[in-house]
């Protein structure tokens, strides 16, 4: 899986955590797409609330194979890493 975020600028009103899901033909069929995007949904239900930030929005990208056959927990502590590196201080 891959995520991409931004944080929306002060003129936007909309609040709140807001997440998109994508996956290509890559990741297969639509059976395959759809239960990838299943998948990143679950994840994101579990993992945003405590670990997005308000006022960001989030696209979690399925990957081919990688995201329907990882198990669950790994896909769930992946999207927890890339939050912190998303949201982690630069110099």
């Amino acid at each position: 899986m891959m995520v991409q975020a931004r944080q929306r600028r002060s003129d936007e009103t909309a609040t709140g955590i807001r997440v998109g899901f994508t996956c290509t033909k890559k990741v297969g069929n639509a059976v395959a797409r759809n239960r990838a995007k299943r998948r990143l949904r679950e994840a994101a239900r579990l993992v945003l609330p405590e670990h997005g930030r308000d006022g960001w929005d989030y696209v979690l990208i399925g990957r081919a194979e990688a995201t329907a056959a990882r198990p669950f927990e790994d896909l769930k502590r992946d999207l927890i890493s890339a939050l912190k590196k998303l949201h982690q201080t630069r110099p």
